[in-house]
């Protein structure tokens, strides 16, 4: 993939001038997972011949970061699972412009593949998890081995990353009461952590998201039981609002969709693995980039002006409902983590 330098000074701004410049991109749907609150345990996953290839999702990024993107996050799914996916990090990670490479995992492959991560060029890792305690982590993840996973953010941490944060999905009556120890345990190694709303995306049988939530403002409340969190506007480029723990350093940070809505900032797109750029979390506003890939296979110029049309129909937000059905029938390993 040509990666010469770009010279332009374009950025991406949708009708509400928001300038948009942070992309994740979903490579595969498929998880060695199950979580809860993420899919149903019976998947039907997207046909292989449906997803985008490695070298389309390459241009993608580079058509971005031609268009003023700084940030490309690379989420599934599991990304770590899908077959070559390494060559995709080095083809990004060479990409003049863009500032950062990051990732998304549940951390199961980690041991394995930490350092051809670095070296491919990715600064940062964010690492999903959502109990200390193995049997819960097993009931939440249905099929996780949480000594595989803690075994893998060691070897991200001896790696040397610029940044290892944690991620922790807080559902009552499961995990709520662990969230002192997760930051504790971020703490004592160096990492942050944020704590996530659970988001109403997909039908799971046999899980009630309504009874389940578990807002940031309680989370706050029980922290605050053990740490004094000093507010901060530091900030990842992303949702979270981040506090301090005092005398530690450690930033606790809380991505919250019901409480504290975070779309009037909003700078991101999401990139699904089956080509549909997805303008919003919670909305089906999107735009079919495989169909214009796969129309002008050689015409960059393309697939960029279907980028920039894009920002037109990005909405101002996304309208979560806990207490109903669903309003987004896709699951969140079909949306991108």
């Amino acid at each position: 993939m040509d990666a010469s330098k770009n010279n332009s000074e374009e950025v991406l701004i949708d009708k509400f001038n928001r300038v948009v410049d942070y992309v994740r991109i979903s490579v595969t749907d498929r998880c060695d997972f199950r979580c809860v609150y993420c899919m149903d345990e019976e998947m039907h996953f997207v046909p292989r011949a449906q997803l985008l290839t490695l070298e389309e999702i390459s241009r993608i990024a580079q058509a971005f970061t031609e268009l003023g993107v700084k940030k490309i996050r690379i989420t599934g799914g599991e990304p770590l699972i899908r077959r070559n996916v390494l060559k995709l990090f080095e083809d990004i990670g060479q990409l003049s412009g863009l500032d950062e490479l990051v990732l998304t995992t549940n951390g199961s492959q980690l041991t394995k593949l930490a350092q051809p991560l670095k070296d491919a060029g990715v600064k940062r890792i964010n690492i999903s998890l959502d109990s200390l305690d193995a049997e819960k982590f097993k009931r939440i993840t249905r099929v996780g081995d949480l000594n595989n996973v803690l075994a893998g953010i060691d070897t991200a941490l001896a790696t040397g990353f610029e940044k290892i944060k944690l991620n922790a999905v807080i559902l009552k009556n499961r995990n709520h009461d662990e969230v002192i120890e997760l930051v504790s345990y971020a703490g004592e190694r160096g990492m942050d952590i944020s704590f996530i709303e659970e988001m109403p995306l997909g039908v799971i049988a046999n899980h009630d998201r309504a009874e389940a939530y578990y807002s940031s403002d309680e989370i706050k409340s029980d922290l605050e039981q053990a740490f004094e969190l000093i507010p901060t506007t530091e900030t990842t480029n992303g949702p979270s609002k981040y506090y301090k723990v005092k005398n530690t350093g450690t930033r606790v940070g809380f991505i919250s969709p019901h409480s504290h809505n975070f779309c009037d900032d909003c700078n991101r797109v999401r990139l699904t693995c089956e080509g549909r750029l997805l303008l919003c979390l919670g909305q089906e506003h999107s735009v079919d980039l495989r169909k214009t890939l796969r129309a002008y296979p050689e015409d960059n110029e393309k697939l960029k002006q279907a980028i920039r049309d894009s920002m037109a129909i990005k909405p101002k937000g996304h309208e979560f409902d806990l207490t109903g059905k669903p309003l987004i029938f896709r699951h969140m390993n079909v949306t991108g983590g």
